[in-house]
């Protein structure tokens, strides 16, 4: 272990590690950023069809093939801009294996532009896609009959954020233009580089040019989110234009015949599906989160309101602003500040937590929003000198009224601001003085300004300087910040636009980021069910969806494991049997048993803070029972009747003071543990060799 960690070790000149138990085998690449988080990078080998290959022996037969290791040592592990070594995992290399030999088999057959010369990929949100798309990309470069690769996104500000995920891996493969000036002059180049470009651009130079050289050129298109942008005039444009081509599109949520709104579907248009990773498969190799749903339906006088699930009444609902009530927004901004802390994980002092976004339905709601979270933080401030307010912020612009492609497409909104109303964008740029007041920055609503706004903006939530980000459409859509746990929603989300919208909370971060934190304030059951099951499989909502809040307090049993799990109550009843006093633990039995126990109580108490009956729960045991008026407040507070509040007196939590007792002793016991282990590993050191 010690030779493996030095700085001089002879591992450091290797490019690839196995590790097994002979049960579990593992590979990963070697690289110096070994931290305590490592374990969390290593991968199973697999089956095209994502079957799992663990066995030791099973692993050996198929990894260490010379054909298969050699591809993975010279094809499939790139460098990123910071120098890290990145090796693919295998469904990403099944995926570009298959890209290859769609389009070397197409060439042979002579078999282009059509959907049959290509396919697509369907891998989940959060799976990796730029990096399989990169390689199949850089791949496709390097056929001798293959004269220029396209690497086509949707929108301006993904078109950004691709061209920084490209030069992360080959700073000098990618040729990015601002224009369609640029995307000429890039053509004209006659070098193997991929030319990354928006389907708006592209569009606009085969408008515009009648004949290129390119358009009689064998070329590849790889198209980044396949659902959304190639079903218009772009996709016709391309089919008359350019007279050898292949297309692959990939995207985590494919329009199916279920969720189409007209006869093309991503198969129709990309030909068949190639290779599949989808969210289960993800699920179970711990690449993302699931998901935890609150439907919080439950403010009494909007209550048929909030669970109308009658397409045409909500859309009689939206236009005629129902759902903007001043005290239905009030009340939701009430609860978003009473609970943020809570569902963010930032109760403890001095806790970094998470953040959160608030995706809502229109302009006018972003707007009632933003202007009553400020109003209702500037009371507090008032009230108490010691409130911390959050920091908030918005960001919306002009959504073109485009025909969508699928239903619950999110539309997307431009960034040209000069479509916006008066009203929209002077309370933008009102919102944007907020945001330059409080960061020193100089941003507007004319189009360069709206620009790096938006990208100084995606910044600070990543870094998270902004705590709560009120959207309409912009970020629901190919926006990655593992430091965002938390959507609140206030829109009607279906299919294709609740998955990527949902997607946005369930990257995996650190050992307190359990799950993707989802509360909505309108009824999203059904909508929610329909999608992960489009989009999975028949057992995906048991995979997908978290435990219930009395799964986890009464205990049950692992679905796919059959093992039993108890409940947080029983680790309660136990801790306080046990160790009734934590300053009389002595022996070091106990203290590791003591330790272990406890460890148990905060892992379960750190998926229980997420649930809102947890902390109702919580804030009962700071009422004054025997006090009438504080009962009735606290039942107001929070929605519970008379039935709901003699179920929750029976429910005993340790005391506040308990608890911190419990703790001080763990972190005593935990540093102890570490000097012992510490001194131990000095006396059994071994020189390096």
């Amino acid at each position: 272990k010690e030779s493996f960690n030095s700085d001089n070790s002879l591992f450091k000149y290797l490019q690839l590690f196995v590790i097994s138990n002979g049960t579990d085998t593992r590979y990963f690449a070697s690289t110096t950023k070994r931290d305590k988080n490592s374990f969390d990078f290593t991968m199973n080998w697999a089956k095209s069809d994502n079957t799992l290959i663990k066995d030791l022996k099973d692993f050996t037969a198929t990894f260490f093939q010379k054909h298969t290791l050699l591809n993975v040592l010279f094809n499939y592990s790139v460098f990123d801009s910071s120098q890290t070594l990145l090796v693919m995992r295998p469904y990403q290399i099944a995926a570009t294996e298959r890209i290859l030999w769609k389009i070397n088999s197409s060439f042979k057959m002579k078999n282009w532009s059509k959907p049959e010369s290509g396919g697509f990929i369907w891998h989940t949100t959060g799976s990796g896609k730029t990096l399989t798309s990169f390689k199949a990309a850089r791949l496709a470069t390097e056929l001798d009959f293959i004269d220029k690769v396209f690497f086509v996104v949707d929108r301006k500000d993904l078109d950004y954020q691709t061209m920084k995920e490209y030069q992360r891996f080959s700073p000098d493969s990618v040729n990015g233009s601002d224009n369609t000036a640029g995307l000429r002059r890039n053509l004209d180049k006659d070098d193997n580089k991929i030319i990354v470009t928006t389907i708006q651009k592209l569009n606009n130079l085969m408008k515009a040019e009648a004949d290129l050289p390119v358009y009689q050129q064998q070329v590849v298109f790889i198209f980044d989110e396949c659902h959304r942008s190639q079903f218009g005039e772009a996709q016709k444009n391309l089919k008359k234009k350019f007279r050898r081509f292949y297309q692959f599109g990939f995207t985590g949520t494919p329009i199916f015949p279920e969720n189409a709104l007209g006869a093309e579907t991503t198969a129709s248009v990309f030909g068949r599906e190639l290779h599949s990773y989808v969210i289960t498969d993800a699920i179970r190799d711990e690449k993302v989160l699931k998901f935890k749903v609150d439907y919080n339906d439950v403010r009494p006088q909007f209550k048929s309101l909030e669970t109308e699930t009658d397409e045409k009444k909500l859309s009689a609902a939206e236009n005629q602003q129902a759902f903007l009530h001043p005290l239905r927004i009030q009340e939701i901004t009430q609860y978003i500040l009473n609970n943020f802390r809570q569902k963010t994980h930032r109760t403890f002092p001095g806790a970094k937590g998470f953040n959160a976004m608030l995706a809502v339905s229109s302009v006018d709601a972003a707007k009632a929003y933003y202007t009553t979270f400020k109003m209702l933080q500037e009371e507090a401030e008032k009230k108490s000198g010691s409130y911390k307010c959050l920091r908030v912020a918005t960001i919306f612009s002009f959504a073109a009224n485009e025909e969508q492609s699928a239903i619950g497409d999110i539309t997307d909104e431009s960034f040209d601001t000069s479509a916006m109303n008066s009203s929209a964008k002077e309370f933008l740029d009102s919102a944007i003085d907020d945001y330059n007041n409080h960061f020193k920055t100089n941003f507007s609503t004319d189009s360069n300004g709206f620009q790096n706004y938006y990208r100084d903006l995606a910044q600070r939530v990543k870094n998270q300087d902004i705590d709560l980000l009120i959207v309409v459409g912009m970020f629901l859509t190919g926006f990655d910040a593992p430091t965002l746990n938390t959507l609140f929603v206030d829109k009607n989300l279906r299919y294709h636009g609740l998955m990527q919208a949902f997607s946005r909370t369930n990257r995996i971060y650190d050992a307190t980021k359990t799950f993707g934190n989802i509360v909505t304030f309108r009824d999203l059951e059904r909508p929610t069910i329909d999608a992960i099951t489009l989009f999975g499989d028949k057992n995906t909502k048991n995979v997908v969806l978290e435990k219930s809040y009395e799964e986890y307090m009464q205990g049950f049993t692992d679905a796919a494991t059959g093992e039993a799990k108890r409940g947080f109550m029983a680790v309660v009843s136990e801790l306080e049997q046990r160790f009734p006093d934590p300053a009389s633990i002595d022996s070091e039995k106990e203290k590791k048993a003591f330790v272990k126990l406890f460890g148990e109580y905060l892992r379960a108490e750190n998926i229980l803070q997420n649930y809102d009956e947890f902390a109702t729960l919580k804030a009962l045991q700071k009422v004054d029972i025997s006090d009438p008026e504080a009962v009735e407040t606290f039942k107001a507070e929070h929605y519970v009747d008379d039935e709901k509040f003699a179920e929750l007196q029976t429910i005993r939590l340790p005391a506040e003071r308990k608890v911190q007792d419990y703790r001080s002793a763990y972190n005593d016991i935990r540093d102890w543990q570490r000097r012992e282990k510490a001194a131990n590993d000095r006396d059994k050191s071994t020189t390096d060799w």
